[in-house]
């Protein structure tokens, strides 16, 4: 079976990808949008124009990741997403209430959909390969995670662009702060939340570029014993938890987080904790900002002191990415040295 590694890694979310980590700061507002790079100057202005939100933040976050590990095509593109392209859903319903359920023009729906991301980076690269994209919530990213995985492992493909994608919309926020969801004036104990696209490409073989080997995925809806859960993860991989040098966990200020949270911090008492919401923000797709994290401490030995919940181990070579929201959606990324 072959190997898997991280050979590039493409980020767009709340901070500016062009400023040093150490310069994150956390959020403050209940919603904080992504910042938008210049899109220029890897994307055509005549297409620019036509693209929704979330589609210009895929596209550029993923010819960036594809940049740095120096893939032109890739054989497969996997996306994961939690409300697709949301703003274009929204135009479409309101064009629906606005004209009657007459005259409407197909553009927003056929740009509303969840794969629209992923589609129009195929059609950009020309890539004619295997192309998925998952709708799961907070784990839709881990699902596009280990099918890129096993396409690796299997022999599949050679290169696999993976990448979870997630925009805000005015009427979703309002929705979901009236949910207890997004944090608001008069709830203060939801998550602040934001958007990003994060894009990795998975590879056969090592390069200069590479960040970190993935070793294993496992996702499950709910968990009833988190502890043994973890265990019999690590022990497929022929792991310990006292061998777990680090360990990435979206904490977030939701209170319905807390006591899963607190649960999982208590088994691993020496380890490095890692965390990364507080200045990204909430979204069905932001572990897939912790996946890259973890990628960068393996990389580079060391991560911003702003990411840094609990210091442990001061060379970690094995890292456990753990993602959960409202006690849902669990997900467990195995990475190594």
């Amino acid at each position: 079976m072959a190997k898997c590694y991280i050979n590039g890694i493409g980020t767009i979310v709340a901070q500016d990808a062009l400023l040093a980590a150490d310069l994150y700061m956390p959020l403050t507002e209940h919603v904080t949008f992504a910042v938008q790079p210049d899109y220029k100057s890897l994307i055509a202005p005549n297409m620019i124009r036509r693209m929704a939100r979330g589609v210009k933040m895929g596209i550029y976050a993923a010819q960036v990741a594809l940049n740095e590990a120096e893939v032109t095509i890739p054989d497969a593109v996997i996306t994961g997403t939690g409300l697709g392209c949301i703003e274009d859903s929204e135009k479409f319903l309101k064009t629906i209430l606005d004209n009657d359920e007459q005259f409407l023009t197909p553009t927003s729906f056929i740009q509303s959909t969840h794969n629209t991301v992923g589609a129009q980076i195929a059609l950009r690269l020309q890539c004619k390969g295997y192309n998925f994209t998952y709708v799961n919530r907070d784990s839709s990213f881990e699902m596009a995670l280990l099918d890129g995985l096993l396409q690796v492992q299997q022999n599949e493909a050679k290169q696999v662009l993976i990448g979870g994608i997630d925009e805000l919309s005015a009427d979703t926020i309002k929705l979901l702060q009236i949910a207890e969801i997004i944090r608001s004036d008069k709830n203060t104990n939801a998550a602040v939340y934001s958007e990003g696209a994060n894009f990795y490409v998975l590879s056969e073989t090592q390069s200069e570029a590479t960040y970190a080997e993935v070793l294993d995925v496992e996702i499950a809806n709910s968990v009833s014993d988190l502890k043994a859960w973890i265990d019999t993860f690590l022990n497929r991989n022929n792991k310990t938890i006292a061998q777990i040098d680090a360990v990435v966990l979206g904490l977030n200020a939701d209170f319905r987080n807390e006591s899963s949270n607190s649960e999982i911090l208590s088994f691993f008492p020496t380890q490095t904790i890692l965390h990364y919401k507080h200045v990204i923000g909430q979204y069905d797709t932001a572990s897939a900002f912790g996946f890259g994290l973890a990628a960068q401490l393996l990389k580079h030995q060391k991560v911003s002191k702003t990411f840094v919940y609990k210091d442990g181990n001061n060379q970690p070579k094995l890292v456990l990415v753990v993602n959960q929201n409202h006690e849902k959606d669990f997900s467990l990324v195995l990475i190594q040295r």
